[in-house]
């Protein structure tokens, strides 16, 4: 099923746009289907596409191809028991410069038993000057599973354009029922002390950060093992309360991608017990 909502209900220029989806997949025998979709504004998805068996995977669009002051981005995906599900995107995020007003991207996850989500999106460009609310919430059911990343590039170092004056907001929390398993925040300001600091991103440019639940000490093992060779990254990993955590810094955006894809290919299989098969959509 899919909604509309009529152009003429679209927000004037100088709001921004008001953006949303919504999608909703259903678990089946053969196969996971996308059962119900509804957009407003410019979020869009191509057909639902098969490339490893039943799941079911999405390319989430953003037709104007990057978010300005004002916008407001809401996105909602719930897989319903049963279904497994990947979603991503063709190409990658970029929020502009802003005159003043903050851009606002909030995405929400249900994730009903025996089912299992990943959510693997291209990096996230930060040009000087935004001013960025970036909220993603994921909700876990007793049984389900979750593997997904995020890869934030602040500035554009291919022009040597540092985040040098702007705002970041990032969010992160994952849930168990009422339980929280992972609250993380994220708050930068252009040119601070964090960009350079030991403490911080130590002169990165790009920032990964790697999820997967539920996971154990093994999987731990077998993700160091695998990233352990790459260079020009630093990686740490965690455990805490059945959720694996990796962090990615890198002064390149290439490699920490390279790096988030190693723990994918390895992670996958032991948690989602099916092989590391890419999106069509990376090969094109």
């Amino acid at each position: 099923m899919t909604a509309a909502i009529p152009e003429s209900t679209l927000p004037q220029a100088n709001r921004g746009w008001q953006a949303e989806l919504e999608l909703g997949f259903v678990g089946g025998a053969a196969r996971t289907t996308l059962a119900h979709r509804r957009h407003l504004g410019p979020l869009r998805v191509q057909r639902p596409f098969y490339p490893d068996g039943p799941v079911c995977n999405v390319y989430i669009v953003h037709p104007p191809g990057g978010v300005v002051g004002g916008d407001r981005l809401d996105l909602r995906f719930n897989a319903s028991a049963g279904a497994q599900v990947l979603l991503t995107t063709p190409a990658a995020g970029k929020f502009y410069r802003s005159a003043g007003a903050e851009a606002r991207q909030r995405i929400e996850m249900r994730i009903s038993e025996a089912s299992s989500l990943e959510w693997l999106p291209q990096e996230t460009i930060h040009y000087p000057g935004a001013l960025v609310r970036q909220q993603t919430i994921v909700k876990l059911d007793a049984g389900s599973r979750f593997i997904g990343w995020d890869l934030a590039a602040y500035g554009l170092a291919t022009r040597n354009e540092p985040f040098d004056s702007g705002r970041i907001a990032q969010g992160f929390e994952l849930w168990r029922g009422e339980r929280p398993l992972l609250l993380d925040h994220l708050q930068l300001r252009g040119g601070s002390a964090a960009f350079a600091g030991r403490w911080g991103l130590d002169g990165a440019t790009a920032l990964g950060t790697f999820v997967a639940c539920p996971a154990t000490a093994d999987d731990v093992s077998a993700a160091r093992a695998a990233v352990e060779s790459i260079s020009e990254v630093t990686v740490g990993l965690s455990l805490v309360d059945g959720v694996l955590v990796g962090r990615v810094l890198a002064r390149q955006t290439d490699a920490a991608m390279r790096t988030l894809l190693a723990l994918w290919r390895t992670l996958r299989p032991r948690l989602m017990q099916r092989d590391a098969v890419l999106p069509r959509i990376w090969a094109t």
